[in-house]
C-alpha cells in the first residue's frame, strides 16, 4: 500500500455535485492498493498515520499526531498512485490491485483508523471525485508499507 499524506487546514471531497466527506484541521490521505496488500499493510499504515508526528507543539516542533491534535482524516481511494509512467505517454495502471480487492482493503484501513479515536472522511470508492484541499505548511509526505 501506498500512501500520499497531506497535512491540511481544511479539505473536503465532492461526488457528482455532493459532499461526501470533509475535515477542519487534519490529514488528507490519498491510498493506494496493490496486487500484494494484505490487513497486514493496512493496520500498518493506519496505525503508522495515525500516529505520525507530524503537527507542531508549542516549540514549534514536530512532535504531534494527528490523534495528539484532535484532528481528522479525509481518505481517499487513488489507484493511480500505482501508475507507472516510465515507458510511453500513458500511465500503466497494472499495479494497482482489482477494484473488488482494493476497496476491501481501502475500507479495512478507514475501519483501522476509526478504531483510533479519529473521525475519518471519506469519498466514494470508485468513482469520480473533486478533491480541494488548503495545504498546510505544506507538509506532503509519501508512505509504503512494503519498505
Amino acid at each position: 500500500m501506498k500512501a500520499v499524506i497531506q497535512r491540511s487546514k481544511y479539505a473536503s471531497v465532492t461526488v457528482n455535485g455532493e459532499t461526501t466527506g470533509k475535515i477542519d484541521s487534519g490529514l488528507v490521505v490519498l491510498l493506494g492498493v496493490t496486487h500484494e496488500d494484505t490487513k497486514e499493510d493496512a493496520a500498518y499504515l493506519a496505525s503508522k498515520i495515525a500516529n505520525l508526528r507530524i503537527f507542531e507543539d508549542d516549540s514549534d516542533r514536530m512532535n504531534l499526531s494527528v490523534k495528539d491534535k484532535g484532528g481528522a482524516i479525509l481518505s481517499i481511494s487513488q489507484f493511480t498512485l500505482y501508475g507507472d509512467c516510465r515507458k510511453g505517454r500513458r500511465p500503466n495502471f497494472m499495479k494497482a490491485a482489482k477494484p473488488s480487492e482494493a476497496a476491501v482493503l481501502y475500507e479495512k484501513f478507514n475501519e483501522l483508523l476509526r478504531k483510533e479515536d479519529l473521525d475519518v472522511q471519506t469519498g466514494i470508492f470508485g468513482e469520480m471525485m473533486d478533491v480541494q484541499l488548503t495545504n498546510d505548511g505544506p507538509v506532503t509526505l509519501v508512505i509504503e508499507s512494503k519498505e
